[in-house]
């Protein structure tokens, strides 16, 4: 089978990896190929920090992340909150997928509590129908076939709540997926310790302290962020998905929502998409 490429755009750098690290993980040690792309730079999202010490932190630590996940990773020069769906940033989507040659595209569904998430969803829904279009941004090859696009989970019910296309399991490399995290340190000390940014708890130095502290974060966020939670919301569409067996085992899942804006595969080719297990 020829090596997929999948492309993950996320809001900020750590956003596609909480939502996509697991499954990118799996996909690098089979041999394909995985970008994730930040469409801000995370300059505001600290108690203290910002501005262009803050993302060249930012921008470090989703590079450390990559090196764990063994995959690569860019950063687009947009201000946090400041992403808009503009024409000149549709062009900038469609030339990372095209230039990437994406087999899938993933990113944030369009109903998000923040708007560079938002912004990220209807840039890659933008780009979803343009990508094949030759006469759109010519100078960069379009492709042939349309990828399948795909949105990252999330909990929001108003308009429209997520809805499950496949849910993968990642129980397997959930400690590579929470290494991985355990890189960015900025967020860890700030918006991950109260979810304001206001106070800090700084990551300790101290061997002992920091191996402590890295498992409160484990057990916080495995829960936190959803993993354990879509297990048990997807676990009748992990069973059709992989099988009673698996769905009864696994513990921690990322799940996805076919964009009916792209290529819409059949739940067979998804699980070749997704050759994961």
């Amino acid at each position: 089978m020829k090596p997929l490429k999948i492309l993950a755009f996320g809001a900020h750098p750590d956003d596609a990896e909480l939502n996509v690290g697991g499954c990118a993980a799996m996909w690098a040690a089979q041999g394909h190929k995985v970008k994730f792309v930040s469409a801000t730079n995370g300059d505001v999202g600290h108690a203290f920090k910002s501005g262009k010490e803050l993302a060249e932190i930012r921008r470090k630590e989703v590079a450390a992340a990559a090196e764990v996940l063994g995959i690569v990773t860019e950063v687009m020069d947009v201000h946090d909150g400041e992403l808009m769906p503009s024409l000149e940033n549709r062009l900038t989507f469609l030339k990372y997928i095209r230039e990437w040659e994406a087999d899938i595209v993933i990113g944030h569904r369009p109903y998000d509590y923040h708007p560079d998430h938002r912004y990220t969803g209807v840039l890659m829904q933008d780009a979803a129908f343009m990508v094949t279009v030759k006469h759109a941004l010519p100078e960069v090859p379009c492709l042939v076939h349309n990828p399948v696009f795909l949105y990252s989970y999330d909990h929001f019910q108003t308009p429209i709540p997520f809805n499950p296309t496949i849910a993968v399991p990642i129980d397997s490399v959930i400690d590579q997926k929470m290494d991985a995290l355990w890189c960015m340190e900025s967020q860890i000390e700030s918006l991950w310790y109260k979810e304001n940014f206001v106070e800090i708890n700084p990551v300790p130095t101290e061997p002992e302290a920091r191996a402590l502290r890295k498992q409160e974060f484990f057990d916080q966020f495995t829960w936190k962020l959803g993993w354990g939670k879509q297990a048990d919301q997807h676990r009748k569409l992990i069973q059709h998905t992989y099988g009673a067996e698996i769905a009864t085992q696994t513990r921690y899942v990322e799940s996805f929502e076919v964009c009916e804006y792209g290529r819409q595969p059949t739940q067979e080719e998804l699980k070749d998409l997704f050759p994961t297990i």
